[in-house]
């Protein structure tokens, strides 16, 4: 495996994770919609300017325009477990292989990040609830193998593009049938953090793309989900009083740490 497809996946997260953070802030004024939307506008506009600066596009092939559109269309409807549904998909749709090391730090990393995600209290559920955190894994992965699919055919850049695009267009349907139309309508600092989150959230999806256009999606896919442990380090710097440090929180990071490990150095 390259070393420049490890540097990639965790520059990407990475730059998901700064994108968190400057959410987070933008939230204390501002909703999740408008945020989500501003994101997306911003990822149009960045992309098609890249794609019209890196010159004339080479010949597009529909089989990639589809598979970058279905996986815009998925990614709108919303995963701690994607990696696990990434990797499952590649396997059987990519015929990757998979080494032992590989499924290890991806188990690793699931838990961790699942004891970042969830509180201390134990919180009573009913198992038909369960349906809607697998939904959004779900979706997470196949939109993963969708894109690993689409570059087959197209590269990283007119790819994306055409991604995000087709995501602006669906969620801002989605807004006005919603009756939210008013979410768009972000002033002052909330809008300066989400468009700021907006570029870090493109570049991290952008650069992860780039990982999977050179390597697999079993080894891209639980790297890329590794954004919440650089989220805990910068949230210590940038969101105090806001952001609380617990043990389970740290006992989480600890085990993405070793997910890292056993995927990289194995």
């Amino acid at each position: 495996m390259p070393r420049a497809v490890l540097i990639l996946a965790l520059a990407g997260a990475l730059a998901t994770a700064a994108a968190a953070v400057l959410i987070r802030q933008g939230l204390r004024g501002g909703n999740a919609y408008g945020g989500y939307w501003v994101n997306l506008a911003v990822g149009t506009v960045g992309l098609w300017v890249a794609v019209l600066v890196r010159g004339p596009l080479e010949p597009l092939q529909a089989r990639g325009i589809a598979f970058f559109v279905l996986a815009g269309l998925v990614g709108t409807v919303a995963g701690n477990l994607y990696p696990f549904i990434s990797s499952g998909l590649a396997i059987l749709l990519l015929g990757e292989r998979v080494t032992m090391a590989i499924v290890a730090g991806t188990v690793v990393i699931v838990f961790g990040t699942l004891l970042l995600s969830t509180s201390g209290r134990l919180v009573g559920f009913r198992p038909r609830d369960l349906v809607f955190p697998i939904l959004s894994a779900t979706c997470f992965g196949v939109v993963t193998v969708l894109r690993k699919l689409g570059l087959s055919s197209m590269s990283p850049v007119p790819g994306f593009a055409v991604n995000v695009t087709t995501a602006l267009i669906a969620f801002t349907a989605f807004l006005a049938v919603s009756g939210n139309r008013g979410a768009m309508a972000l002033t002052g600092r909330s809008l300066a953090y989400f468009v700021a989150a907006g570029v870090a959230e493109n570049a991290g999806v952008f650069l992860a793309l780039l990982a999977l256009d050179l390597g697999t999606v079993s080894v891209v896919a639980p790297l890329a989900g590794t954004a919440p442990i650089f989220v805990l380090l910068m949230s210590f710097f940038f969101l105090r009083g806001v952001e609380r440090l617990t043990a389970r929180v740290v006992l989480g990071t600890l085990f993405i740490v070793l997910g890292v490990y056993l995927i990289t150095a194995l």
